[in-house]
């Protein structure tokens, strides 16, 4: 397990002589039960999808594991052959324990960020006194974003000029936090349970490589850029294509692709173009997890900048 204590964080497991993730399709409370078994570590508080603790950096061994929850080693659960996968590590799973002990290491407090595209961005939730809350933006300052964005080792806040299209937290009660700004965790904080209605807080943190669409008619077209190293950059068309616009789309909680455009259609970027030669299968969760050059490694210049145009809707099935 790799995380803040021995009993929570990603899932891995070790095989041929090195240590691998473990994917999160199909991954389950069930799952995650079994795994909490096999570690001695307690009752479950929840499974993790979307590498929330982070990704891991070598083999994925496990994908499509289907536990009974009767097994007593996660090995032994249904689960394609060892090293066959497809995912990427972006999609790590992980768990979350509570067990003796375990809860007064954590201060009886845990933080997550949900509803973004990735574990580095989000609205702000904290597990407090064995329930979920949502964090309240009323009181929301940057003082408070940076100690959630250092707590989850997602480096430090982007401004909240960013837009945000994170979702509502439903039937969830609310609290109101305060940070100096030096806190290791926003346990440290103070806080205030509120049975008022409020907004949820969100935050982006640096290491989460969001996107943005800019000059297009609304948020949802326009020219794609990501943000990287601290400033934003534009997206080569280089095998630009729809597979590449759906997860764009997505990220953006846009619904889904109209149409990919091509040679600066929205106009072309000014800084750096970060991403090339993009091929992503469709089922990322961010434009970064998919494969390409790396990172300002290209052979474009603006007048090649990618744009996509998406419904500006998303699906039912993946509303709040």
């Amino acid at each position: 397990m790799v995380g803040p204590t021995r009993c929570s964080g990603r899932v891995e497991v070790f095989h041929r002589d090195s240590w691998g993730t473990v994917c999160d399709d199909h991954w389950s409370i069930t799952n995650a039960e079994v795994v909490c078994r096999e570690m001695d570590c307690g009752t479950v508080i929840e499974a993790k999808r979307g590498a929330f603790f982070g990704e891991g950096k070598e083999q994925i061994w496990l994908d499509d594991v289907q536990c009974t929850g009767s097994e007593s080693s996660i090995l032994k659960c249904p689960h394609r052959a060892l090293g066959v996968n497809n995912c990427g590590h972006g999609e790590d799973a992980g768990v979350m324990f509570c067990s003796p002990g375990i809860l007064n290491e954590l201060k009886m407090y845990f933080v997550r960020l949900m509803n973004g595209s990735n574990r580095c961005n989000g609205r702000v939730e904290v597990y407090q006194g064995g329930h979920w809350k949502k964090v309240c933006s009323s009181d929301w300052t940057k003082e408070d974003a940076n100690v959630v964005c250092r707590e989850i080792s997602c480096g430090s806040p982007l401004s909240q000029t960013i837009p945000s299209h994170f979702g509502e937290a439903h039937n969830l009660n609310g609290v109101k936090t305060h940070c100096v700004g030096n806190e290791s965790s926003i346990s440290e904080c103070s806080h205030q349970d509120t049975s008022e209605s409020c907004t949820d807080a969100t935050v982006v943190c640096t290491n989460s490589k969001p996107i943005r669409l800019v000059n297009g008619t609304n948020r949802c077209s326009g020219r794609v850029e990501v943000y990287h190293q601290g400033q934003w950059g534009t997206v080569c068309d280089d095998r630009w294509g729809m597979q590449e616009a759906a997860v764009t789309c997505r990220e953006m909680n846009c619904g889904n692709a109209l149409s990919v455009k091509y040679k600066a259609f929205f106009g072309g970027g000014r800084d750096q173009v970060w991403l090339d030669d993009i091929e992503c299968t469709g089922h990322e969760k961010t434009i970064a997890d998919c494969p390409h050059r790396g990172f300002g490694e290209h052979d474009c210049d603006h007048s090649e900048d990618a744009g996509v145009v998406c419904s500006g809707r998303p699906p039912s099935a993946l509303m709040d």
